[in-house]
Order: structure tokens, then C-alpha cells, then sequence
């Protein structure tokens, strides 16, 4: 481990400062130690640091936290991710809010080309349950990523019904990686590391407090593309991922139920109010996604000469012919333009043929 790692984490230790003062801090010194070493009146003058922040980071002295993160990281093999890395989930760039630093432990790819977030009630029916593991066995064939929050009841169906069909499946954990709430889902959870994996912006000794909830459901809802409510009462996390969804530009779809069935009373207010669209099995949700679609085989086009490219196109088309299939929030990332800017840019590419947009937010060279 360098020492970029010990003030990553320290960085996310420090009293006033969130993600998004952090992420502001390290788009302008470019990584984390820069900060800690800044002068304290350059500090001052960052719009939204001002005096109170700017003396927490000048006083921070709780390195030795840091430390001891790195040991715990290096004895169980977990894998930091900081905001600037490559390997960083890229849809969570396109959230304000996005964690600093995440810690994994797993095999899946938090870069898949689909993943979706599966959420409902702790206390399901047997109608929630059936429903859950229909959808889910109908895309056992569709190379999705399913992730959850490890939580009873709809979260811990749905982990387990993508195991069972072969799906890779992350849980998003309200706590460190050196336990498993709730305990009954221990060895589920050591499946998952095998068959997906962990994932978590708290480091250890974290406990599940009741705040840390709020904050594991937004990297559920910012981690896919889109995010199922299978079943819920009309409060609860499952709402707070919905609208967390819909604020980070996801794609929300609903289950329906029965009027009189309490449980289905926060999936109809969903649908009611088009914050989601209904869905009522897999090939639902493939076709609103265009995930069914069978890409007909490219007729090859011999470009024009000497095109002119602006210099944002041309960035763009640098970025794809480096990575191959790349996510739009990853041309956000890799590019530092604005979202309007890469937007206007792909647009002009694909009408020149030159570019290709994908199920999934992807695009690709043609």
C-alpha cells in the first residue's frame, strides 16, 4: 500500500468535510496528500471550505486510524477504490454525492456493462418473494450484475435467487467490512465474496447505525442503471433508493400489487405518481431498458476523409479507442467536460458514424 492510501483515508476521516467538499478538494490539488499539505489560507478561499473546514484539515492529527485501516485492508485482501481510480465504480461519478473512498472485497466487475439494484421490504410476502425470483431467474441468461443491500427480506431473496441462477450479486453493506449485519446472513455474504462480492465507504468498526442506511442506499441507486422495487410498505429505504434513483437519473421501475395488500402500497404510490414504471416480469424490464434488442451485424462504411473533428469529439474518440466500450459516466470522468458537452459531442459523432451508443448507457467505436 503507498501513502496516496493513508491520506485517501484519512481525507475521509476529517470532522465538516463530506464527499462532496472532498471530491472538490481532490478536482483541484488532484489527490489526496495535496490537500493535507495546502496552505491554510489557500484553503479558505475554495468556494464552499471557508475558515471552520479548512482548520479541520490543518488540524487533522488521526493518522494512526488510517494505519490501522491499511492493516485491516492488507490482512483481508479488501480492495480500495478512491474516487480517482480507474477500477471506481463510474455511474457512481455521475452522482454529486458519490463516496470518496469504497472498500470491496469480491470478484464481480463494478464496471459491468448491466447492473441492476434489486430492493423491497425486510418483512416480504410470499407474493414478494415468488415475484423476486421469477424476475430474477428469467435474467439468468442475460449477464446481469444484481446488487442489494444484504438486508432481510426482499434484499436477502434476491442475493440469494442470483446465486442460485448463476448471476453475480453485490451487497452494499451500512458498516465496515469486519462484520456482516444482519448476522443471520454470514454465510450468504461468504458466497457472495466468491460469486460477486462486498461493498462499503465505511471503514472497519463502523457499526450499523441507523444515519449509515440513508447513505448505503444512495450507492445501491448510483451503482446501477436501473433499480427494481419488488415490494414495500408506503415508507422505508426502499422509497428513499427509489427517489435516490430518480434524482441520480436512473431508470425506476415498480412491481405492482393488490391495493388492499400493504406491502404493495409504496410500489403502487410509485407507479401512481410515475416515479416508476411497472413492470410485471423480466422481459419487462429487458424491453424498457433495450436490453433486448439483437444488434444486427454493422454495415461497414468506409469514412469520409479527413473528417474534422472539434477538440471535445476528438477526446471522446480518444477515450474509446483506448477502453473499447466505455459508460457515459466514465466519458464524463475521463474527460472533465460537462455532461451537456460530452452529450453535444457523442451526438456529432454518431451522426458521422463514427460512434455508437449501446443498451446500458455504453458507447462504442464503429
Amino acid at each position: 500500500m503507498t501513502d496516496d492510501l493513508l491520506y485517501q483515508i484519512a481525507l475521509t476521516l476529517i470532522p465538516n468535510i463530506g464527499d462532496v467538499h472532498a471530491k472538490a478538494l481532490v478536482n483541484i490539488y488532484g489527490n489526496a496528500q495535496s490537500i493535507f499539505k495546502a496552505k491554510k489560507k489557500d484553503l479558505e478561499n475554495i468556494d464552499g471550505i471557508g475558515t471552520v473546514r479548512a482548520s479541520s484539515i490543518k488540524s487533522f492529527d488521526n493518522f494512526q486510524s488510517s494505519e490501522d485501516e491499511i492493516a485491516f485492508i492488507e490482512k483481508y485482501k479488501i480492495k480500495p477504490l478512491f474516487i480517482s481510480d480507474k477500477n471506481y465504480p463510474q455511474r457512481l461519478l455521475n452522482c454529486y454525492d458519490s463516496p470518496t473512498l469504497l472498500y470491496y472485497r469480491g470478484t464481480a466487475e463494478l464496471n459491468a456493462s448491466k447492473i441492476i439494484a434489486i430492493v423491497g421490504t425486510r418483512h416480504n410476502t410470499d407474493y414478494g418473494k415468488t415475484v423476486c425470483e421469477k424476475i430474477i431467474e428469467e435474467l439468468s441468461q442475460e449477464n446481469i450484475l444484481v446488487v442489494s443491500g444484504l438486508a432481510l427480506g426482499i434484499d436477502t431473496i434476491a442475493h440469494k435467487a442470483s446465486l442460485k441462477n448463476h448471476l453475480q450479486t453485490i451487497g452494499v453493506l451500512a458498516h465496515g467490512l469486519d462484520r456482516i449485519y444482519p448476522s443471520q446472513n454470514k454465510t450468504l455474504a461468504k458466497q457472495m465474496t466468491e460469486q460477486g462480492g462486498l461493498l462499503t465507504e465505511f471503514i472497519s468498526q463502523t457499526t450499523p447505525d441507523k444515519q449509515n442506511f440513508p447513505k448505503r442506499n444512495r450507492i445501491v441507486a448510483g451503482i446501477s442503471d436501473a433499480v427494481i422495487v419488488i415490494e414495500t410498505g408506503k415508507k422505508g429505504g426502499s422509497l428513499i433508493t427509489a427517489e435516490l434513483g430518480n434524482n441520480y437519473n436512473k431508470d425506476v421501475f415498480a412491481v405492482p400489487g393488490r391495493v388492499s395488500d400493504s406491502k404493495s402500497e409504496g410500489c403502487n404510490y410509485l407507479i401512481r405518481n410515475n416515479k416508476a414504471a411497472l413492470i410485471n416480469n423480466a422481459n419487462d424490464l429487458l424491453d424498457l431498458m433495450n436490453w433486448n434488442a439483437v444488434e444486427k451485424p454493422a454495415i461497414k462504411k468506409q469514412r469520409e476523409l479527413f473528417i474534422e473533428l472539434s477538440p471535445d469529439e476528438k477526446l471522446m474518440v480518444d477515450i474509446l479507442q483506448e477502453k473499447g466500450n466505455v459508460h457515459i459516466d466514465e466519458l464524463y470522468f475521463k474527460s472533465n467536460l460537462s455532461s451537456s458537452a460530452v452529450a453535444a459531442a457523442l451526438l456529432m459523432l454518431e451522426m458521422q458514424g463514427i460512434v455508437a451508443s449501446m443498451p446500458g448507457k455504453m458507447y462504442k467505436m464503429l
